[in-house]
């Protein structure tokens, strides 16, 4: 009895990262797009944040106090799912409806899951989602500079013109963190050099979402067209931020590349043919949903294994 091994859960592979360290690069890395949305849209986006982010740790934590399991808010993960729903959020959503997605995200789509690692798809586009799908009216209302108007992927897909450079910079309508592509941009490459993400999954998503807008968008090779719809929407946040979860994406390097393909055609196909002007949250969510599959069809053979004859 003495001999006996002890062998611990996977995972297995030995790192001087840790969640809480990820996520806090995370957070770090949120922070551009967070300040910017702030600027641009003022005090109501700030409180938004702060609501989001102070009720998803308290969800988290309540929720384990309830169900006596230990605590594990200091992994950060709360706050990065809190800071992630308000980015996605209008910044005139009611205080009320933003605290509701947030509980939802942490309780409903994380912890009745078992908690971080566990979850099917990410917390923070499944509270976008339900809110989206329960309030519509005020999630879709979008105001600037005072003046309620529509977006601009909104505004293309009436066939109207938009300033893509206004685009570019985020001085437009839309959630508090998609508007500034430059803001976004900055975050993701923060990431990159710390090493938390790799260029698969966002290369793949946003190649093949651009080469179906060339293909089914009705513009042909329109630079200006194409343009908009890549600075557009949640797609930058989307690809950088979400589509790269570590729990809900595949792991295979194949799987990677098919995963960020199948995206971009969902997103292309919600965009393009559906009845709202984005999609990125729900082509997310859809996809995250068919990772096992593409991780059962994509994963590597060992060295030396033939493939079997049927």
């Amino acid at each position: 009895m003495s001999d006996m091994y002890n062998v611990s859960s996977s995972s297995h592979i030995r790192s001087q990262d840790t969640s809480a360290k990820i996520m806090l690069y995370v957070a770090i890395a949120l922070l551009p797009a967070s300040l910017f949305g702030i600027w641009n849209f003022g005090l109501q986006a700030l409180i938004l944040i702060l609501v989001c982010v102070a009720t998803c740790v308290a969800s988290e934590w309540i929720f384990e106090k309830l169900i006596h399991k230990k605590s594990t808010i200091n992994d950060f993960s709360a706050v990065v799912t809190g800071l992630l729903l308000a980015l996605n959020l209008p910044h005139t959503l009611p205080i009320w409806q933003a605290v509701l997605g947030s509980v939802f995200a942490i309780v409903i789509v994380k912890m009745l899951f078992g908690g971080l690692g566990q979850n099917f798809m990410n917390p923070a586009l499944g509270g976008r989602c339900f809110l989206l799908v329960s309030f519509a009216g005020t999630m879709t209302s979008f105001t600037y500079d005072g003046v309620t108007g529509a977006t601009p992927l909104a505004l293309l897909k009436n066939g109207e013109s938009v300033d893509t450079m206004k685009m570019l910079l985020g001085t437009t309508a839309g959630t508090i963190g998609e508007t500034s592509v430059i803001a976004i941009l900055i975050g993701a490459i923060f990431l990159i050099l710390m090493g938390v993400i790799d260029l698969t999954i966002p290369a793949s998503y946003i190649l093949s979402f651009g080469v179906f807008v060339l293909l089914f968008g009705g513009h042909g090779f329109d630079v200006t067209y194409l343009t908009a719809h890549l600075c557009g929407g949640g797609l930058m946040l989307g690809a950088f931020f979400m589509a790269t979860d570590y729990v809900t994406s595949p792991i295979t390097p194949m799987g990677k590349v098919v995963f960020g393909i199948v995206l971009g055609i969902l997103t292309g196909l919600f965009r393009l043919f559906g009845a709202n002007a984005e999609g990125v949250s729900f082509a997310i969510i859809l996809g995250n949903l068919l990772v096992p599959i593409i991780e059962k069809f994509t994963i590597p053979r060992a060295f030396g294994q033939k493939k079997e004859v049927k």
